[in-house]
């Protein structure tokens, strides 16, 4: 692309032509207080004011986000009334703003509390009356409060582009406008997936996960056997919320901390993971070689799974019926467990740390429930288990590396760490299936065609002996809806199909740490293309250190079958660790 010239406070600078005057600030050295920035430009509207500046060819202040820059234009930032101008603009942000700081989840991450400092922003510089509050507690996963919301339409934009569902959008008109889904609908009336990217992007408190620390609380008050397990993805991000780089896996740190919390066992849902891939493996076999339902898909996502129900009912049928592995896990905890220890399962309190807030909703599915029992109890968030940490006092940082209890189900291997990454259910799985059909080892346990996050889709056919496996992976719904018009058009090549919900899998799922670049000023500028890199590589390195990198092969995998599960897919295993799904009602989708 080809460069112009231009001016920023009268000292001149090439940039590229197309960018936005902030893009050509940010690259001069310069930061213009906005609320976009921060962000990725997920809202592009330039609705907030915030990043005002005065700009030559301009009828009078212009929104840096969105106004290009041109050949010679010259740009003041600093002058007097582009900084007043900034100023009122989050004046008047506050002056409808619900500002119970102390008590809201997001204070110490609230962009809106950033830019007021930067700004030089007036409480009460304007009053007058507030907008109508909107609340919707009622989603296991969401919750909206609209007295925090600032219409940037940043939840609206992330919802659009990352899912191609646009659940929300702006009700009303003036003074009367709101962000909600359709007709003031909760979240738990209206076809929301519970994926929790709006969450990740909103700027303030106004959308939240249901946390569930509560229920914890309680549990641990009514002396229930507290047993908690964590996914993979999570190791790689709680850290940040700690001060370590983006990508540091700080798995022994993160177990230590859940022992001094009061867990009776510190489990890893890799040993589920595992146990998927042995169900999820042998279901995929049984097809192909019984002429089942192809190409089958992955369920370990339960946004993706929500938003099958709600939008591909008649494709139900290619979805594997594996429980995700947190499930599988603690419907092993309340059967296998409870028995080997002589406590009743209702005694027993499971609760999965994960990065996910779809598993809140998934956790109540009634067809996540054994005899009545739900395999899970409670799930809460990295940025959950985060805020148990620092209220309980615990010096994360100065915390020992201490190992996972390995009591039945203590082991793990490598292809359950990468779970959390796109494409590591499909490796992983590939791992176990290319040992199954040839009785051998694949002698390269990387299968680098199913990795990588860029594109969207990634496709590959895999020779296993003469077998020929044709395999997809999408993350995030607007990639996954393309393979999913081609199953139903009767065009679909592939045996095999990996979906999930979020972008980038579990690394970027909607209860991770928030990755904003006015929080980390000690990453690099490009951290929010990189972050997903980041923590997936911590996953990658986690594979790589382990002695055994196939599900197949874990011991603890192998006992459980022999002692009490019969065989993967056995009556037993599907009583427990498969599941169903149905058809659900929604609105049409938006285009």
């Amino acid at each position: 692309m080809s460069k112009i010239n231009i001016k920023i406070e009268g000292i001149a600078y090439q940039v590229e032509e197309g960018m936005t005057i902030l893009e050509a600030a940010k690259a001069c050295g310069y930061e213009i207080p906005s609320l976009c920035a921060f962000n990725h430009g997920e809202c592009n509207a330039g609705s907030c004011r915030v990043c005002l500046v005065e700009a030559t060819g301009a009828r009078g202040l212009v929104a840096s986000c969105v106004y290009p820059v041109a050949e010679g234009m010259e740009i003041r930032i600093s002058s007097p009334k582009a900084v007043e101008a900034r100023r009122a603009s989050v004046e008047l942000l506050l002056s409808n703003h619900n500002k119970n700081c102390q008590q809201c989840d997001k204070n110490g991450q609230c962009e809106l509390l950033h830019v007021a400092s930067l700004t030089g922003a007036r409480d009460n510089a304007f009053e007058g009356a507030h907008s109508e509050t909107h609340l919707d507690y009622v989603a296991p996963g969401l919750v909206r409060d609209t007295s925090k919301c600032i219409l940037c339409g940043r939840c609206v934009a992330r919802c659009q582009n990352a899912q191609g569902i646009g659940i929300l959008g702006f009700e009303n008109r003036g003074f009367e406008t709101f962000i909600s889904p359709a007709g003031d609908r909760s979240f738990a009336d209206s076809p929301c997936i519970q994926c929790g990217q709006c969450v990740n992007v909103c700027p303030t408190g106004a959308l939240m996960e249901h946390s569930e620390i509560d229920r914890v609380d309680e549990a641990f008050k009514a002396g229930k056997h507290v047993i908690v397990q964590a996914a993979p993805a999570v190791r790689a991000a709680l850290g940040e919320e700690f001060g370590y780089p983006v990508g540091t896996p700080v798995t022994g740190k993160m177990i230590a901390a859940l022992r001094r919390l009061g867990f009776e066992r510190v489990y890893d849902v890799n040993f589920g993971a595992d146990l998927t891939i042995m169900e999820e493996g042998t279901e995929l076999l049984g097809r192909l070689k019984n002429g089942g339902v192809l190409p089958m898909i992955t369920s370990c996502s339960p946004g993706w799974v929500n938003y099958a129900e709600y939008n591909y009912g008649d494709l139900l049928p290619h979805l594997s019926s594996c429980k995700s592995p947190h499930q599988m896990q603690g419907a092993i905890i309340k059967s296998y467990w409870a028995s080997q220890h002589g406590i009743d399962p209702k005694d027993i309190f499971v609760v999965s740390v994960m990065p996910c807030v779809a598993k809140k909703f998934e956790k109540e599915r009634e067809q996540e429930k054994v005899n009545g029992i739900p395999d899970v109890d409670a799930v809460i968030t990295t940025r959950e288990l985060a805020r148990m940490i620092k209220r309980s006092g615990i010096l994360f940082n100065r915390l020992p590396d201490e190992e996972w209890d390995e009591d039945i189900m203590g082991d793990y291997t490598g292809a359950g760490v990468i779970f959390g990454v796109t494409g590591g259910v499909m490796e992983a799985a590939l791992r176990t299936v290319y040992h199954v059909l040839t009785g051998k080892e694949h002698e390269k346990i990387v299968f680098e065609e199913v990795r990588g996050h860029e594109g969207g889709i990634r496709e590959a056919s895999i020779d296993i002996n003469g077998t020929v496996i044709n395999v997809a992976i999408a993350s995030g719904m607007r990639s996954a809806k393309v393979l999913l018009d081609d199953i139903r058009e009767g065009k679909s090549k592939y045996h095999f199909i990996e979906i999930m919900g979020c972008p980038g899998g579990c690394i970027n799922g909607g209860g991770q740490p928030y990755i904003r670049s006015c929080f980390l000023p000690n990453e690099s500028d490009d951290i929010m293309d990189t972050y997903k890199e980041k923590r997936a590589k911590a996953l990658y390195s986690e594979d790589e250190r382990q002695v055994l990198r196939q599900s197949h092969n874990n011991p603890q995998i192998k006992e459980l079958y022999d002692k009490f599960l019969g065989e993967p897919n056995s009556h037993k295993a599907h009583e427990l660790l498969h599941t169903s799904y149905a058809e659900r009602e929604g609105f049409n989708e938006i285009k």
